[in-house]
């Protein structure tokens, strides 16, 4: 199955230079629908014109970030130039507390196509 997700410019970068391989997401019904062998396609915001093809190889659930970011170092998250914390604080802004203990999260393990 292929997911059509949007992504802001700088983790979109992350992965197309190859140190992102964990993408973040909340483990809503929309995320629910992902699997092993699947494929993203990741939209660069805001144009939304420029595309990179990843496929999914491991998911990763958890209660929430904080969890999560205790078993993965920031260079495979994101990138060594930010925190966890930085990267959670990021992250909070999209999916609050709330939603993470709501629906959980979930760490998508992707490679390049």
């Amino acid at each position: 199955m292929e997911h059509i997700l949007k992504l802001q410019p700088k983790y979109f970068n992350y992965i197309n230079e190859g140190t992102k391989r964990i993408e973040l997401r909340l483990y809503d019904e929309k995320r629910q629908k992902i699997n092993i062998g699947d494929t993203i396609i990741f939209e660069k915001e805001p144009e939304l014109k420029e595309t990179l093809k990843v496929k999914v190889i491991g998911l990763l659930r958890y209660n929430s970030f904080e969890e999560l970011f205790n078993d993965f170092s920031i260079d495979i998250m994101a990138d060594n130039s930010m925190t966890k914390q930085e990267l959670l604080n990021v992250l909070e802004e999209f999916y609050t507390p709330e939603k993470q203990k709501m629906y959980g999260v979930l760490g998508i393990r992707i490679e390049k196509m």
